[in-house]
């Protein structure tokens, strides 16, 4: 009997016929793999249209610099709203292997329709859409079409994202100590694997787009991610699978609703009058406890037992009205989502200084020295320092920094993951400083009277090396530690949220960034003045908008070093835990209720 159970996973994880997953049988790192290299493919198709889709607004569609940075920030902006519903469906509803699987035919869908709207419309005449070949107007019906194909590709893209990570984690039993270390190395190794996807389309599809060949590049895109999805579909006998918990809403208002219709009980010291299920429950729901927690104590009081919630019979208590009576569970669920907001809203800011890599550093690059010999270098294909940057600080942080660290303060794990986010807002400051300091040295070698230019500026485009590779640095760890974070501190029936709450914060940061464009443009415009951020850059001061990013910065690792100070982590109890919350502790807790009364 005992070898039967150590056959199976502990974490509640079931097989794609429902059946409890057999450890030998069904994911780790054979599943693993599989999917970060989906994920290295699915990257590849994106980045293949969002690294260039600025260039491809102003030089096809005609658009200023202003407005393609505003409508690129909008659309990667719209690919993380699309998370949240991907991450809604998944944890409610579809189960995260199909909705990968939908999303994942959608982003192809959207994909197909983006290549043969620029193959058959937009790029007329032939051979525009390089530096020195615009491209003519086009027809509403072509915009619209256009328009209709991008948006495709962020609803498939941003429904897929959440859950993809949190579907690679599942493949590792967290109750394993094995698996479970290779879950936390997992979370490195996807977003590893997102940014090794993205250099290809960074450098060689980027080239090829910088070039005109507009095409080539979307049909890439599609043939890759054509690739990524029969690539995940070829993993479907091996995956473990988390079935889905039911709608959060409705667990998230009924506590609301409890807690308000109580809110004349009196809160007694000790947990003896709170209700929660027993464990045996718990575990066929395969769900863990929640335990409790002090703080937001109005909430408790959905989880008081009064004689109004049970009907009596013997020792035991039935019919529970789940809007009148929560577990302790469900009010913790509640509590959790409450304080995960502050660190997320502390994270938005940090977004705003990494969707610049894709708008306004590119532009910046566009206007300096992009020539090597013969060879011109793509502005976008910069970001393929951030890239190496990534890569590098992933591997540097868990092979040197974290064991040191965790040397430092005698513990298993190094910097905790606020901590590391903290580290990440720091570096982002510092990657704003450079970026300003090399636009204030563009500036000084400018040509101010030639915005048409193939080289505004005299100075190379290297200079922006020490940006790049400052913003990938503050990925490792903000981003990767997000990841870890929300995964880990949401409750299991929320897990797809809690990585739908890292990219939702990229989603806002690039709307903040566009408002931020805005409201920029709207000041700093005069009659005789073009703004800090013109057409033509040489006229403007895009150095003063990369100082702003850096206080504004500053001011919110202030805001975030206190909420992480007040943050409370979520506390599990083991689905193998004490049986204290027996059908016979409920009732005693009840009885004592209608004592009080």
């Amino acid at each position: 009997m005992e070898m039967n159970e150590e056959a199976y996973t502990l974490d509640g994880t079931v097989d794609r016929h429902g059946q409890p997953a057999i450890r030998g049988r069904t994911g780790t790192w054979v599943s693993g793999i599989l999917l970060l290299v989906n994920q290295g493919l699915a990257t590849l198709a994106f980045f293949g249209v969002g690294v260039n889709l600025v260039l491809f607004l102003t030089r096809v569609l005609g658009q200023d610099s202003a407005a393609a940075a505003n409508n690129v920030s909008k659309w990667t902006g719209t690919v993380y709203i699309f998370s949240l519903l991907g991450a809604f469906l998944s944890d409610s509803y579809w189960g995260r292997y199909k909705t990968c699987a939908i999303f994942q035919a959608v982003f192809v869908v959207g994909l197909v329709l983006l290549s043969i709207s620029t193959t058959l419309f937009l790029l007329k005449p032939s051979g525009c859409g390089d530096e020195e070949t615009p491209c003519g107007s086009h027809s509403t019906f072509h915009i619209v079409f256009f328009y209709l194909a991008i948006y495709l590709v962020a609803l498939g893209n941003g429904g897929y994202q959440p859950n993809i990570a949190t579907f690679g984690a599942d493949q590792f039993d967290e109750e394993d100590p094995k698996e479970g270390h290779s879950k936390i190395a997992f979370f490195s190794y996807f977003y590893l694997a997102l940014n090794l996807g993205s250099l290809f389309s960074n450098t060689i599809l980027g080239y090829f787009e910088d070039q005109g060949m507009w095409a080539l590049g979307f049909w890439a895109s599609t043939a890759s991610a054509v690739g990524a999805l029969v690539l995940f579909l070829i993993g479907t006998p091996r995956y473990r699978h988390f079935e889905p918990k039911g709608n959060p809403l409705s667990r998230f208002c009924q506590v609301l609703v409890a807690s308000t219709r109580k809110w004349k009980v009196e809160r007694t010291q000790g947990e003896e009058n709170l209700f929660e299920v027993d464990n045996k429950e718990s575990a066929m729901n395969g769900d863990r406890k929640i335990l409790h927690t002090d703080g937001f104590r109005f909430l408790d009081k959905a989880a008081i037992i009064t004689p109004k919630n049970y009907a009596k019979q013997g020792k035991k208590f039935y019919g529970r009205n789940p809007w009148r009576l929560c577990t302790v569970t469900q009010v913790e669920e509640v509590k959790c989502i409450l304080r995960l907001l502050p660190i997320w809203l502390c994270t938005i800011l940090f977004s705003v200084v990494f969707t610049q890599m894709a708008s306004l550093f590119v532009e910046q690059g566009a206007a300096m020295k992009t020539k090597i010999s013969n060879f011109n270098i793509p502005a976008a294909g910069m970001s393929s320092f951030d890239i190496l940057s990534v890569a590098t600080f992933i591997f540097l942080y868990r092979l040197v920094l974290d064991p040191v660290v965790a040397r430092i303060k005698s513990k298993l794990k190094g910097l905790t993951e606020l901590q590391r986010m903290g580290v990440g807002l720091v570096i982002a400051i510092l990657a704003m400083v450079a970026a300003g300091v090399v636009e204030v040295l563009r500036l000084k070698d400018a040509k101010k009277d030639c915005p048409n230019c193939v080289n505004a500026s005299s100075l190379s485009i290297f200079w922006q090396v020490p940006q790049y590779m400052l913003i990938g640095a503050s990925e490792v760890f903000m981003y990767v530690g997000q990841l870890e974070f929300f995964n880990g501190q949401a409750p299991d029936g929320l897990k797809s949220f809690g990585s739908a709450l890292c990219m939702t914060s990229i989603s806002l940061g690039n709307y903040v960034s566009s408002l931020l464009v805005s409201i920029v443009m709207r000041i700093s415009s005069r009659d005789d003045m073009p703004g800090w951020i013109p057409g033509n850059l040489n006229k403007g001061h895009l150095d003063r908008f990369f100082f702003m990013l850096a206080a504004l910065t500053t001011a919110d690792l202030v805001v975030y070093i206190i909420c992480a100070k007040w943050y409370k982590y979520i506390k599990f109890e083991g689905r193998k835990g004490a049986d204290d919350n027996s059908d016979d502790g409920q009732a005693e807790a009840a009885a004592a209720a209608e004592h009080r009364v």
